[in-house]
């Protein structure tokens, strides 16, 4: 054991690229393909800029990390990102960007204006009009995401035409790159480190927060940023699905269910679905029969996938969850995930009609989800498997295997 100073210089476990070779991604190539796809939305659109605040969008744009979890609920670093010229960030905390691409900006959030919000997007209203004279756009059109109403009510005053800066930057995402999938395996493969170190010190008495440090130390460790929840539950508590990682000690018997959604290493998504079982014990036949009943939903909407399949045609000959299933049914059956859960998001035919139409192209990258758990009883079962769209159907990118003595 050793001491608590050697703790984490002695582990051997963390850094992945120990054991396994990671990929030689070409930076370059990666940046280049992501500005093309931005560019290409804006001028499908005729959008003179777009202004950007959601860290997903700043990490896309411009591979700007810092402070991400802080500015996505305190907003106030926010770039300039023009279809001609050079772009500009705001309030970056970043003292290595070059001078040229950074300038002191408004306040965006309470945080930083308080009540005096709405004379700041005045001025931030002009800091863009000023900024489409100083680039020469012929266009008056600006993508602005996620921000104040009255950020939108100064610039139409100016008569710049303000339209959602997500349908640019949601839909230059949907399409990933070779460079892009290799981070996305990268990623994959951190989380599945981590996965592995749960299965590994799963057993009584250890509690459940405890098991989910090991996936986000594996993360850390390995340069990635962090998760969107902290979806671990065990026993009880997996049923009904949605319940955070508690202090709850997990007993023999138990189911161990968890999602990763982590946003690892290169700022790519790892989104994989596994339940445990809890050793020594025998599991029961109702446990075996919920777990196989969510690899077979897991199954049937994997075959469905290829490219040119249409939304409403996968919702349609979707798995028919029994009923007894559907009130504590995971939201969606299938999602989009890149650098985060991404579009499209589609539902059960249960859940209602879906709310747009489009189709599987190559090169998404999607997760099929299941959840089955009946009201009022102990048990749930979660998987989730991430796949890529390829020419001729699908490609596993998870590889990490079902759970020995449920799934048999």
């Amino acid at each position: 054991m050793p001491t608590p100073d050697r703790l984490v210089i002695d582990e051997n476990w963390s850094d992945l690229e120990r054991v396994r070779e990671k990929p030689d991604v070409d930076l370059e190539r990666l940046h280049a393909y992501r500005t093309a796809r931005l560019m290409e939305e804006m001028k499908q659109r005729d959008i003179a800029l777009c202004v950007m605040v959601s860290p997903i969008s700043l990490r896309y744009a411009i591979n700007y990390r810092n402070y991400a979890a802080f500015i996505s609920h305190i907003p106030c670093t926010y770039l300039f990102y023009p279809v001609e010229g050079e772009f500009v960030l705001h309030n970056g905390f970043d003292p290595a960007l070059p001078d040229r691409n950074k300038r002191k900006g408004r306040a965006i959030s309470y945080f930083y204006g308080g009540e005096n919000l709405e004379r700041s997007a005045q001025l931030l209203a002009k800091d863009i009009a000023d900024f489409l004279t100083e680039i020469g756009a012929s266009s008056r059109k600006v993508a602005v995401e996620y921000v104040n109403p009255s950020i939108t009510l100064a610039l139409a005053r100016l008569d710049i035409e303000v339209v959602d800066g997500v349908l640019v930057t949601e839909r230059a995402r949907l399409i990933k790159s070779k460079e892009e999938i290799d981070c996305i395996r990268w990623a994959v493969a951190v989380a599945e480190l981590g996965m592995s170190k749960v299965r590994e010190a799963l057993r009584p008495g250890v509690t459940e927060l405890q098991l989910w440090g090991l996936l986000n130390y594996a993360n850390l460790a390995n340069n990635g940023d962090w998760h969107d929840g902290r979806m671990l539950a065990s026993g009880p508590r997996t049923n009904p699905w949605f319940q955070e990682a508690s202090e709850r000690k997990v007993e023999s018997g138990d189911l161990v269910a968890f999602d990763t959604d982590m946003i690892g290493p290169m700022g790519y998504f790892a989104d994989v679905s596994r339940t445990f079982f809890c050793w020594p014990g025998k599991p029961t036949r109702r446990q075996k029969h919920l777990y196989r009943m969510a690899m077979e939903e897991i199954d049937h909407n994997l075959a469905l996938i290829r490219p040119g399949v249409r939304f409403s045609e996968l919702q349609e000959a979707a798995y028919p969850v029994p009923e007894e299933f559907q009130a504590g049914a995971y939201p969606c059956f299938l999602h989009g995930v890149g650098m985060c859960d991404e579009y499209p998001h589609l539902q059960s035919r249960f859940r209602g009609t879906l709310p747009y139409e489009d189709a599987l192209e190559a090169g998404m990258v999607l997760c099929i989800e299941s959840y089955m758990g009946a009201q009022g009883e102990t048990d749930g079962v979660k998987l989730e498997q991430q796949i890529v769209v390829t020419p001729s159907g699908y490609e596993l990118l998870t590889a990490f295997p079902y759970e020995d003595g449920l799934a048999d």
